[in-house]
Parts: structure tokens; C-alpha cells; sequence
């Protein structure tokens, strides 16, 4: 009888979303193990190598979040161990993850993006970097974190760009405020899901606490939007995911100004969340994937060489 898969649950690390890659992992692990798979969840540290390299997995399901977990940095631990691995590769992950980069990227293919310029955030504390309303976001973070909102009544960029601690890096994009509805796509092997309406119920954003806190956002899934729209949200989706270079799963998050007609692709994410309240596996389901069958393909979806 043939032994099951023995799947290494990657999660935790030390970035700033390392709740957020507990949460993802901790379902996705049991889904595995309830599929019959040998399953060894993994809390990364700086060792992680000399780990893997002892405990022999055959594949690697990659639940990580932010830098380190998503930018490229793991994906090419993996590639070196020769060790199989969900979700995009090294150069997709990388490219992704730099919102100038990706950014640039989507525009050459075609998908219309927010107008934006990236300084340091010593220079956006200073004043106003363009004309409000605007968002400042780091350039390499996910999960919304270090998002500020810069609105019209503002005479000078807001206090928290200017705080000593800032954990984020001091790379920032200054991106023109789409207002609008939140809209997201999630893509597997190329093909998009479906296209879901956020509506958060904490801000004007789909921020931290509307993303991971329960009761934090409403998700409208199919959006209830024209068909024209829902069909090029998903067609701009799969572009980004093949432009970008990504495998397995993306996801693809817009604002659309129904007043102006003006869709922007705001930035993909090639690890989207796994949480109970995450927007992907409910896409999985809408599509005629438990979540069990769907962590399943992902799995069976690893590979080297992303």
C-alpha cells in the first residue's frame, strides 16, 4: 500500500503577517490531513532550511505571508532543496510583490492601473505628493498593512507617516484614490472563479480588521455588477496572473468608479489568504470545490521550476 504524501504546512515567520499565516495555515493543514495526507505544520525560522532538509517532505504547502514568505525569498529556498511547492515561483512571487514593479508589468499588458509614483516616506511625511485624495502603501507589504488614506480635508500628509517606529520599510507608493466599489478575482490554473464584491463594514477600505476580523466585510459573491464588467475583471485578472508569470492561485483586487466608468487593477497577490474569511476558498466553493478538494489540488498543483 502505497505511503501518503508527507506535506511540510510552511507558516508563521516573522513578518508582520505572520497572525494572518497562522490563520490561513491552520485550516488548510487540517483540510489535508481529513484528505488523507501526512501532514507537519512548520513554523518558520531562520533554520528553515537545515528543517526541511531533515524532515524530507515530498512537498511544500506554502501558508506564508509578507516578506520573506511571498517576495520570492522561500520560493528560492525550495527551488535549491529541490523540494515541491505551491503557489507561484520565485521571479512571479518577487515581481508581484513590489507593487512599482507589478505594477509597471500590468500596464504593459494592458490592464489599467491607478496613476502612482514611489519615493521614500521621509519625502511623502514632507507634503502632499500629489493631489488629494490619495493612498500611501508600502511598496512590499500585503494585508493591507501601512495603508494610509491621505483625504481631500488633509492640509499636510498624516502623523503615522512620520513615526520613528514605522515597521514597513521606507520604500512607499503614493497611488491616486480610486473611489468606488471593491471588487477581487481569484484565478487557479489560469482561469478566474468568479469576481466578488467587498463591502467592508469597519472603513473605507478593505483593510486589516475588515479582511481578518469576524463581521469585518460583507462578500457578495457573484458581484452583482454588468455582465461586461464581471466578464473583464476576470479577463484583466487571468492577464495579470499570466503577465506576472504566477501559478496555482492568485488574486486580483480592482476598485471600480461606476460615475466615470473607470476600472483599475489595484494589485495582485499570488499567496491570497486561507482564513475562514478569506475571499479565495469561498470563490473555490461559488466555482464546485470544497475546500478540502481545493487545498487537495494545490498540492497536487506543486512543483519546481514555478
Amino acid at each position: 500500500m502505497a505511503q501518503p504524501k508527507h506535506i511540510a504546512v510552511l507558516m508563521g515567520g516573522w513578518s508582520s503577517e505572520r497572525p494572518v499565516s497562522l490563520a490561513s495555515a491552520k485550516p488548510c493543514a487540517q483540510a489535508l490531513r481529513d484528505s488523507g495526507y501526512k501532514v507537519t505544520e512548520v513554523d518558520m525560522a531562520r533554520d528553515i532550511a537545515a528543517v526541511l532538509v531533515e524532515l524530507k517532505p515530498d512537498v511544500v504547502f506554502n501558508a506564508l505571508h509578507g516578506p520573506y514568505g511571498e517576495d520570492g525569498t522561500i520560493q528560492g529556498v525550495l527551488e535549491i532543496l529541490d523540494i515541491p511547492y505551491t503557489h507561484s515561483g520565485v521571479m512571479a512571487s518577487a515581481l508581484a510583490m513590489n507593487k512599482e514593479i507589478a505594477k509597471s508589468v500590468m500596464a504593459a499588458a494592458g490592464i489599467p492601473v491607478a496613476e502612482a509614483k514611489t519615493m521614500q516616506r521621509a519625502e511623502a511625511a514632507k507634503k502632499h505628493a500629489m493631489k488629494p485624495p490619495y493612498v500611501v502603501k508600502p511598496v512590499s507589504e500585503g494585508s493591507s498593512f501601512g495603508v494610509v488614506i491621505v483625504s481631500e480635508d488633509m492640509n499636510h500628509p498624516p502623523q503615522q507617516l512620520f513615526a520613528s517606529d514605522w515597521p514597513y520599510g521606507e520604500t512607499v507608493m503614493v497611488e491616486r484614490y480610486i473611489p468606488g466599489h471593491e471588487l477581487t478575482c481569484a484565478v487557479m490554473d489560469g482561469k478566474a472563479l468568479g469576481v466578488t464584491e467587498v463591502l467592508s463594514n469597519s472603513s473605507k477600505f478593505y483593510d486589516y480588521d475588515a479582511k481578518y476580523s469576524e463581521g469585518g466585510s460583507d462578500h457578495v459573491l457573484p458581484a452583482q455588477i454588468p455582465a461586461e464588467l464581471y466578464e473583464k475583471i476576470q479577463k484583466y485578472s487571468e492577464l495579470a496572473h499570466e503577465c506576472l508569470g504566477c501559478r496555482g492561485i492568485s488574486r486580483a483586487d480592482f476598485r471600480y468608479d461606476d460615475s466615470k466608468d473607470d476600472l483599475i487593477c489595484l494589485e495582485l497577490n499570488t499567496q491570497p489568504g486561507m482564513t475562514p474569511t478569506s475571499l479565495v476558498p469561498e470563490m473555490a466553493v461559488h466555482a464546485g470545490y470544497d475546500f478540502g478538494a481545493f487545498v487537495s489540488w494545490m498540492v497536487e498543483d506543486a512543483s519546481c521550476n514555478r
